[in-house]
């Protein structure tokens, strides 16, 4: 769909498709799957962080035991809190290109 677009739009778009690749029908995903699709997705931005206060309270509300469900809203919100206390962001903020 966005095989013209830029390389933002289509990073966009892959999260957008990743995401309803695993949600339910009504566009959600549990806490559990959440979590899981983090830990296989987003593995490379996650790694390291266990020792951090603020990944360790994500982490611990994925955890939590609940019926409440993730939107897509919350589900980026997530990606990029989770992005801004990577390590790798301050690896990916020296590269100059995307090429």
């Amino acid at each position: 769909a966005l095989g013209k677009g830029s390389d933002l739009e289509k990073a966009f778009a892959t999260a957008a498709l990743v995401y309803n690749n695993s949600a339910d029908p009504k566009g959600k995903l549990s806490k559990a799957e959440t979590k899981s699709l983090l830990q296989t997705q987003f593995w490379a931005f996650i790694q390291g962080q266990e020792n951090k206060p603020k990944y360790q309270e994500i982490i611990s509300a994925l955890d939590e035991e609940s019926e409440n469900k993730i939107d897509f809203e919350d589900f980026m919100i997530l990606l990029i809190s989770l992005t801004l206390m990577s390590d790798l962001l301050q690896e990916i903020k020296k590269v100059k290109t995307t090429k």
